[in-house]
């Protein structure tokens, strides 16, 4: 998916620090474990370092990592032929959420590995509904329906035990 114009990646430090938590992140949503989503992020970074793409924008260049985590990550689970990828264990808390973030990612921790993908690139990394669905390699109204899905389940879970 290398642009036609612009300027190279340059795997540096500061390129590496710039964009690792936001790849992590991806990769953790997808993967559901700490080891694995830092291997995943090890791995896109090592694929910049080898074939550095063009960028046409820095918007372009976080999308391009992204979209590299989750296929990388996609890949993996395909070849351990792993129908679920163990739960998400620690707190992945939305940003400024107040005292019931406990809650709410033991919720998420509680949905399938595809409905945590959709709700982590729509809601925690800012990613239009077109835009992470071209990510996931969905249409946009499938990518919506995951996200009303994701939402539905989640209501359900938080109002379970009231």
């Amino acid at each position: 998916m290398a642009a036609q114009s612009g300027r190279p990646a340059d795997c540096t430090e500061e390129f590496v620090l710039r964009h690792e938590n936001r790849v992590y992140r991806a990769a953790y949503a997808v993967m559901g474990n700490k080891a694995d989503a830092e291997d995943v992020t090890q791995d896109v970074f090592l694929k910049v370092l080898q074939k550095p793409p063009l960028f046409q924008s820095p918007e372009h260049e976080a999308a391009w990592l992204v979209r590299v985590a989750v296929n990388l990550c996609r890949s993996r689970l395909r070849e351990a032929k792993r129908a679920r990828a163990a739960p998400l264990t620690e707190d992945i808390a939305a940003p400024g959420a107040g005292g019931t973030s406990e809650d709410l990612a033991e919720a998420l921790r509680s949905l399938p590995r595809i409905y945590r993908a959709a709700v982590y690139l729509h809601y925690y990394a800012g990613y239009s509904t077109k835009e992470a669905a071209k990510m996931m390699h969905t249409k946009e109204s499938t990518f919506r329906s995951l996200l009303f899905r994701a939402r539905s389940k989640l209501k359900d879970y938080l109002t379970e035990g009231e």
